[in-house]
């Protein structure tokens, strides 16, 4: 008596020369700088510049020993943490809302409202410094850290409103009828339905914009006025002065600064592989 197994399909995808070739190109192109930036950091700053020590070298930890005793890096872990959640929260509070309203409007009220964020998203960065220096200066909120939460929202909104409005339109508009029928309200079924299952897509935009607010750098050195309060990506900057770059110190507190980034990602990979994927199929 013979029993019929069945296999369950690959989920891999045989690989082609091109794709072998590209998986090699990207590996150069992003594995290279992270090899320098480790080795970099081992090497003592004559090493760094010698043709001598370029590949062979006595590594050391000095760099990291002096990065980890600088009083003001905790502080600025803090404040980019502070930056980063507080960003996130925010945007995903006006997000939300906002691209459920665009997902279920019809018509040139939709069209209009879409081409009015894609036109923020694509407006650079820089072009919105002064205007917002201006505005916070009234506002007196310059050198405080809501000023660069307020500005980072702003310029992340038209984003995380473009990446949550297709999981909003996946989304069957007879759910809702059906929970208004059984009475619920719309704020109700906003919150226990709609959101609940575009879970995987908030998780998505939620990590995207931590991750992005965790680099904040431009509204930082602009907004703030006492270096104390800047964030990483600023305080990393700092090791860049007239008297010339300790190479070792600077890639030291890089690989430093990136640790935390590595891990949220490490917990959120699969969150984000997948939800960029509906995204983009919805």
């Amino acid at each position: 008596m013979t029993t019929a197994t069945t296999r369950r399909p690959s989920r891999w995808m045989p690989s082609t020369p091109v794709a072998s070739t590209m998986r090699f190109l990207l590996f150069l192109a992003y594995g290279i700088p992270i090899v320098w930036i480790l080795t970099t950091s081992l090497k003592q700053p004559g090493d760094v510049l010698s043709r001598d020590a370029a590949f062979f070298f006595e590594p050391t930890l000095d760099a990291y020993v002096a990065a980890l005793s600088n009083g003001g890096l905790l502080d600025a872990a803090l404040q980019s943490l502070t930056i980063a959640s507080a960003t996130t929260v925010l945007t995903l509070v006006l997000a939300v809302p906002a691209a459920y309203f665009l997902a279920r409007v019809q018509g040139g009220w939709s069209t209009a409202l879409l081409t009015g964020l894609i036109v923020l998203q694509i407006m650079p960065q820089t072009s919105m410094v002064i205007p917002l220096f201006q505005v916070f200066g009234e506002w007196r909120i310059l050198d405080q850290t809501i000023a660069v939460i307020l500005a980072d929202t702003a310029l992340l909104t038209p984003f995380a409103v473009l990446l949550l409005r297709p999981f909003f339109r996946s989304v069957p508009e007879t759910l809702e009828e059906a929970a208004s029928i059984d009475g619920a309200s719309t704020w109700r079924t906003f919150r226990s339905i709609l959101v609940p299952l575009i879970s995987n897509g908030l998780a998505t935009t939620a990590t995207l914009i931590f991750l992005i607010s965790w680099g904040e750098f431009l509204y930082a050195v602009n907004f703030f006025l006492s270096p104390g309060n800047y964030p990483l990506s600023a305080l990393l900057a700092q090791q860049v002065s007239a008297y010339g770059i300790n190479w070792p110190g600077l890639m030291a507190l890089a690989v430093i600064t990136s640790i935390p980034i590595l891990v949220l990602f490490s917990f959120t990979y699969r969150f984000l592989k997948e939800g960029l994927t509906l995204g983009a199929v919805k």
